[in-house]
């Protein structure tokens, strides 16, 4: 081997390490910073989850209940904790009724409020004469309610208040309402309400640039919070400084990022490097109808191109034996990829995989309303749907097993769903909101994978490239969207489905590494569905 050839392999050796090094980096970074947050006391008091978090020193001053909003947890509200803490609040925040680790079931939102203000008004560091109370959007209704009749409560926040049924022109006392410039006119129309015969005691503030979920981690937003229980207990702070909100976020962003890095590496490890090849032939359904599947492996090892993550390439076409299937509609031929130009392939590629993908979808929103899916609020619909969708594709295909994947792939399974789930898992619960499956919660996640998971199994037998997994996420967010706007959905769904779009585009990443390392299309399913329905099931409420 001459010295130019030994040079290009230290380069291409040093190259394959950047991936693991990169992703070992950000874990340890991300966990480090993680580590250093100040810790909450978790306690149960009367069924309700509590967090406490207290100021350093002995002597009782005020405290404060923080109150999350639907689809939230007490982790969700943590960052008002670490800023009502730096300005010597102690603070208590309930996981209420259906969500985070509450197992409570019938849901009473006064009831938790209650239990959280006697619990809080009963510990050492609080002076029960001075007590407030914060909520976030269904925490702002019930917090207002709460405040409302019961005149002890000093001072109230709320943030993006949703109605103000309970709100008159003298109660709640000292109520500050906080909207974001971005959240829908409902909200606007709340405080304009609310602000009308009220004096001087009430105000309110919009928040610029943000809409319902970022208003929680806008610095205006806690400045605001803070000052005004300052200045309903006369207190001037000690630190004016105010930590960021975007801490714990942004440090669960980089062990994420961290997670999702080091995945490729061990997809490797465990079922063997992607081959290296002269090309590819792009597996798209000509002859979905038929149920044919996807080009074998060893078809695309004798293609010309490959490369799993991109789009369709120039082909060598490869004339059909005796026994083989014909071609797929979506597979592009060299001769009219040549004359039509990359964006009429891609076109002529995508196209019939839309038209499958949306014909499942139109079945599911017709189908899925009438799915036993109560139990969880809008998780159990979007599981509902995206099997009904899956189901609906296979049976166009008429092909539902695949090969087994041997031994090596069963194997890999065993460590590849459990890295895939704790890729989520654990950054969300340690700088986001409630990841750990509570009570009912752990069947409820079987119940949302096992829909994820057949969405995602048809969309690899149907086209199996990555842009057309993205194609299908796109469809299946759109399509759930529409059924939010057109009532056959619960109308909080529409604040879900940003969220599942982004789930849905890592596990498209997901997928094409395994393709990459040709793994079956079940490992395929199984492991990048379980990243979309851990969150799902551990995030969205059990009842409302």
């Amino acid at each position: 081997m001459n010295m130019r050839a030994r040079i290009a392999d230290v380069q291409r050796s040093r190259f394959r390490l950047m991936p693991p090094m990169l992703a070992l980096v950000a874990v340890v970074a991300g966990g480090v910073m993680l580590a250093r947050f100040p810790a909450a006391e978790r306690v149960v008091v009367d069924g309700v989850p509590l967090d406490v978090m207290r100021p350093a020193g002995a002597t009782p001053g005020p405290g404060v209940v923080v109150a999350h909003g639907f689809a939230g947890s007490a982790r969700l509200m943590r960052q008002f904790g670490d800023t009502l803490v730096t300005r010597g609040y102690t603070v208590v925040l309930p996981d209420l009724d259906g969500h985070g680790a509450s197992t409570r079931d019938p849901v009473d939102l006064q009831h938790d409020l209650d239990v959280a203000v006697t619990h809080l008004s009963g510990l050492p560091s609080v002076d029960p004469a001075r007590t407030a109370l914060v909520g976030h959007s269904m925490g702002a209704a019930a917090v207002t309610t709460y405040a409302a009749t019961h005149p002890s409560i000093a001072a109230t926040v709320a943030i993006s208040l949703p109605g103000s049924n309970a709100v008159t022109p003298s109660r709640p006392s000292r109520l500050l309402m906080l909207v974001g410039q971005l959240e829908f006119p409902g909200f606007h129309q709340t405080v304009e309400r609310a602000l009308a015969g009220a004096g001087s005691d009430r105000q309110a503030a919009t928040v610029p640039g943000v809409e319902h979920i970022s208003i929680l981690y806008a610095a205006r937003t806690h400045r605001l919070t803070a000052d005004w229980l300052d200045t309903t207990f006369g207190r001037t702070p000690s630190t004016p400084g105010l930590p960021s909100p975007l801490r714990r976020l942004a440090s669960s962003g980089v062990l994420l990022l961290g997670l999702l890095l080091g995945f490729v590496p061990i997809t490797r490890a465990l079922l063997g490097r992607p081959s290296t090849v002269a090309g590819r032939v792009v597996s798209v359904p000509r002859n979905a109808a038929a149920g044919v599947d996807p080009p074998s492996d060893s078809t695309r090892r004798a293609a010309v191109g490959a490369d799993p993550l991109a789009g369709p390439a120039r082909t060598a076409a490869v004339a059909p034996g005796p026994s083989a299937s014909p071609p797929r509609p979506g597979a592009v031929m060299a001769e009219p990829a040549a004359e039509l130009g990359r964006a009429a392939a891609v076109v002529l590629e995508l196209a019939p995989i839309a038209a499958v993908a949306a014909g499942g979808a139109v079945v599911a929103a017709v189908v899925a309303p009438f799915l036993p899916t109560a139990r969880l609020e809008l998780g159990g619909y979007a599981a509902g749907f995206t099997a009904v969708m899956g189901l609906a594709i296979l049976a166009y295909l008429r092909r539902f097993p695949s090969p087994p994947g041997g031994l090596r792939s069963l194997l890999g399974a065993l460590l590849l769903i459990p890295y895939a789930a704790a890729t989520i898992a654990v950054p969300l619960h340690l700088g986001f909101t409630h990841a750990v499956p509570a009570g009912q919660r752990w069947w409820l996640l079987l119940l949302v994978w096992l829909g994820f998971a057949v969405l995602a199994y048809a969309t690899g037998r149907l086209a199996g490239t990555f842009r057309a997994d993205l194609l299908v996420a796109a469809i299946t967010v759109c399509a759930l969207t529409a059924a939010s706007v057109a009532g056959l959905a619960s109308g909080f769904l529409v604040l879900v489905v940003p969220l599942l779009a982004a789930l849905m585009v890592i596990q498209a990443g997901l997928s094409a590494a395994l393709r990459a390392v040709a793994a079956p299309p079940w490992l395929s399913a199984l492991t990048g569905s379980v990243l979309v329905a851990w969150p799902i099931a551990t995030t969205l409420p059990t009842a409302v």
